[in-house]
């Protein structure tokens, strides 16, 4: 096994968003996290080509190129990727149907990108210069005179005002009418500069808009924009999609007229001359299609495929590599997590009795080959993450809302340390568990009944996992075995990938698995993961149906705050919140990527320090031998 040995820097981590938009930023002015330098002076050199979130940015305006690509970068040649499930639609912007995988990282564009070194920066890309007003109201962007869609017209402020008012339109999925709840509207100010006017002051704002995914008009020609399915998109990418094969393979082939192959946030990326994604239906036809050479490179998620199936010929003979590629991203949630919209899970003391059930120790011996830590926070691995009891500053911050919303302060947020994944350890760890469970369930209304839990209607305690993968069988396996001893029945559901994600869409499932990704910087993804509002909107993240107000006065806090002192304090306390909830029972997370990839590719020596490494191949590395 080859090991990339590399020693990433102890920095702060990628906001959450990232891995949906792979563009965030943020601006350099010292005041949004309370430092001397105030915002109306650090605008006083007008527009300017990049911006960092309470930091300078790392690369200077005259910078050629990110240190993770590589000059030496050869282009030509295909790259094979494999993908799961299956696809029905070019459009990744509309709620219904499943789009194909590498539209959003390889067609669209936004107006700013962020560096994969930094923890929340931007770089002007479709805008040559950017400018956030002196009363952070209002955000204004140049167009760079460069900047061409794939049909060859240039990129205009009408373009960009068109995608906008699209993607907040009710065509449009309701995420992104979430993620902009706070711009009031889109205004051109001549034919290549646009100004986003805001309703509030929202510390992230202005690099929210600056993600903006733009798309030309002519995509969809007279159509409304959810009748926009297998038109060919029309965006100003580096790619164009060369064929579409509909739930089987789709084919990305590279612009020989791509307007930015010289800019510096794009210079010795996009090497290939074509990326290419074939579809399977299950991890072990994927594992043996790569075996039998049908694709060039693999992100592996499964710990017992990696510890046990990455072998054979190809391996021994070295035409496949294997590599752990090191990583400073964010580990956020991976979890069971509760559909609180339904009765059975209405009841924390239920919630967190069904917890205390989980053996991770067990599973991580087991199932894992010890390859796993446990999660232990909506904000794992960070700064961010609660623990023991509230500090002095917390305890101001939960007294100071509770008066401003007239909230009642739950004593046990107080009193009681924040909860802590239970640990099974010890011979007698998990019967010590299951009898805490069994109080807890006794104590909610539960009793046992020749061996089955029942509530006082006679009903008894059963429920479903929705998953959409059958290699999740064999963890949720020991999980159920350790419930029925509590006289809970629990089943499971494998279903496709489409019907998978109508029924996430519309929250018709028990209990389901889901990796919230997070960060150092967490902001409006918070509105639409666990904010009421986000409960009933088909669609949102907030699959665990949250609907507190006390979790509403947190975000709404934590969207506000004006340093980074009173960043920690209220994602400290929102985790806490929501961890007494028991809305979640945590999984586990490691910090490597496990890849393979066929001889002959090459990658940039310096890896970035936040990515997802399938997406940092594509963009940055290259045949030696095209």
């Amino acid at each position: 096994m080859v090991v990339f040995a590399l020693k990433p820097s102890k920095v702060w981590s990628t906001a959450a968003f990232a891995a949906l938009l792979t563009c965030l930023g943020g601006y350099n002015i010292s005041s949004a996290y309370g430092n001397e330098v105030s915002v109306a002076s650090a605008l006083q050199g007008g527009f300017v080509s990049s911006m960092a979130l309470g930091a300078t940015p790392k690369y200077a305006k005259d910078f050629t190129h990110f240190s993770y690509t590589d000059p030496q970068a050869r282009p030509g040649g295909e790259l094979r990727l494999a993908a799961m499930g299956s696809f029905d639609k070019l459009n990744p912007f509309t709620l219904k149907g499943i789009p194909a995988r590498g539209l959003s990282e390889l067609v669209f564009e936004p107006l700013a990108i962020g560096s994969l070194d930094e923890p929340m920066s931007m770089y002007g890309l479709l805008a040559e210069s950017m400018r956030l007003g002196s009363d952070e109201l209002s955000i204004t962007f140049r167009l760079s005179p460069k900047a061409r869609f794939s049909n060859g017209l240039p990129v205009l402020a009408a373009d960009v005002k068109f995608a906008f008012d699209t993607l907040r339109s009710p065509a449009a999925s309701p995420i992104w009418r979430n993620y902009w709840a706070d711009v009031k509207d889109a205004v051109v100010l001549d034919e290549r500069t646009i100004r986003f006017n805001f309703l509030r002051r929202n510390r992230e704002l202005h690099m929210t808009v600056a993600s903006l995914p733009v798309f030309s008009k002519s995509w969809g020609g007279e159509l409304p924009f959810d009748q926009w399915v297998m038109q060919t998109p029309v965006g100003s990418g580096p790619y164009r999609v060369a064929r579409a094969d509909m739930g089987k393979s789709v084919v990305y082939e590279r612009r020989n007229d791509y307007w930015a192959q010289s800019h510096p946030a794009r210079r010795h990326q996009f090497n290939f001359d074509r990326i290419s994604f074939r579809y399977y239906k299950d991890v072990f036809a994927r594992l043996e299609a790569l075996k039998a050479g049908e694709f060039d490179f693999i992100h592996e998620n499964t710990a017992k495929n990696w510890a046990r199936s990455y072998k054979g010929r190809p391996f021994q003979s070295g035409e496949l590599v294997m590599a752990e590629l090191p990583n400073s991203n964010g580990a956020g949630l991976q979890a069971f997590f509760f559909n609180t919209r339904r009765p059975l899970f209405q009841d924390v003391r239920v919630r967190h009795a069904l917890s205390l059930a989980m053996d991770f120790e067990w599973m991580n011996r087991q199932l894992f080959y010890d390859q796993y830590i446990r999660s232990n926070s909506y904000f794992t691995n960070s700064e961010l993450a609660a623990s023991g009891l509230p500090d002095e500053a917390e305890l101001a911050l939960l007294n100071r809302l509770a008066r401003q919303a007239k909230l009642q302060i739950d004593q046990a947020w107080i009193v009681t340390p924040v909860p802590e994944p239970p640990s099974a350890k010890g011979a007698d760890g998990l019967r010590q568990n299951l009898r805490e469970a069994k109080r807890l369930l006794l104590e909610a209304g539960w009793s046992l009944k020749e061996g089955q839990l029942i509530n006082a209607a006679g009903e008894p305690f059963e429920f479903e996992i929705l998953i959409s993968q059958r290699n999740w069988e064999r963890v949720i396996a020991p999980f159920a075995r350790n419930l029925e001893k509590l006289g809970i029945r629990v089943s499971t559901r494998v279903s496709d990938v489409s019907l998978y994600k109508k029924r996430l869409d519309n929250y018709d499932y028990d209990m389901m698995v889901h990796w919230y990704l997070s960060g150092q910087n967490p902001g409006n993804e918070m509105l639409f993961r666990f904010t009421s509002s986000s409960a009933s909107e088909p669609g949102a993240d907030n699959y665990a149906g949250i609907a507190s107000p006390w979790v509403d006065a947190l975000i709404s806090h934590l969207i506000a705050v004006r340093n980074r002192e009173e960043l920690v304090t209220a994602a400290r306390l929102l985790d806490r919140v929501l961890r007494h909830g028991h809305y979640a029972i945590p999984h586990w997370h490691n910090r490597v990527h496990r890849v393979a990839f066929r001889r002959g590719l090459r990658a940039p020596t310096q890896p970035p320090l936040y990515y997802h490494s399938e997406d940092w191949a594509m963009t940055a590395w290259w045949w030696d031998k095209p």
